[in-house]
């Protein structure tokens, strides 16, 4: 599959993009538009992820750069886990071991197919320094190995205006559980 989008589809997503970056500055306050919109413009790959990640429901917008590499770091910054990426286990071998009643996915599949990056705990914990995200929901978040190899998975939600962190099963899902992507451009 080409992951590119067609030259209507780019300029859409480019103009949503812009005005979020506009009306979120507290965000990226110390990133200039232009910067961001020419590193966008080179990758075109990158753009389709954007894409992948705005059809779904995560509202990307830039949060920061990497101090590294200088990409600029794209994260879903929805109000509410992404409608379109609900209802999924942690991962693949998570989704194999289900014998019945199997979600259409998992969220690392899933972050995968779209190019993007599971936040970390850590990057979760930033994002919610930016606003107040997953409320009513919650978000898988990368799991250290440790804990993925006894069986278990992690999640993120915001609750009494704190940062909770919690464990399940991998091959659990909910309906009001999805994923945050991170994507460096």
């Amino acid at each position: 599959m080409a992951k590119t989008l067609e030259s209507a589809q780019r300029e859409d997503l480019l103009g949503v993009l812009r005005a979020r970056y506009e009306i979120n500055m507290q965000r990226h306050s110390d990133l200039d538009w232009a910067k961001v919109h020419a590193r966008l413009e080179r990758d075109a790959e990158k753009l389709w992820s954007l894409h992948e990640m705005e059809q779904t429901g995560g509202e990307p917008d830039v949060i920061g750069q990497d101090k590294g590499t200088g990409e600029c770091l794209f994260v879903d910054c929805s109000a509410e886990s992404p409608s379109g990426r609900r209802s999924l286990c942690y991962d693949r071998e998570a989704l194999e071991s289900r014998k019945e009643a199997k979600p259409r996915s998992s969220a690392v599949d899933m972050a995968s197919a779209m190019g993007v990056d599971l936040l970390t705990e850590d990057q979760y914990r930033g994002l919610q320094k930016l606003g107040r995200f997953d409320l009513k929901t919650s978000s898988w978040v990368k799991t250290p190995e440790s804990i993925r190899r006894l069986g278990g998975a992690i999640f993120c939600d915001r609750r009494y205006d704190t940062v909770f962190v919690y464990h399940n099963g991998a091959e659990s899902y909910y309906a009001a559980r999805g994923f945050r992507g991170l994507l460096k451009v």
